[in-house]
């Protein structure tokens, strides 16, 4: 159960993240964005598989 709460706290920190780097400073640049949004995801998956895993 505990499990579920972390995970869902993760993705809505994910989330947030995302939202907040793309309104905060890169609001008209499309492809630099979507690169960002890619790394983004792309580290909070590699913590995720790294750290959080065996919880």
């Amino acid at each position: 159960m505990m499990r579920n709460v972390y995970v869902a706290i993760y993705v809505l920190l994910l989330i947030a993240v995302v939202v907040g780097v793309d309104i905060i400073f890169l609001k008209s640049l499309f492809w630099l964005r979507l690169a960002a949004n890619i790394g983004i995801v792309v580290v909070f998956a590699a913590v995720y598989f790294a750290l959080l895993k065996n919880l």
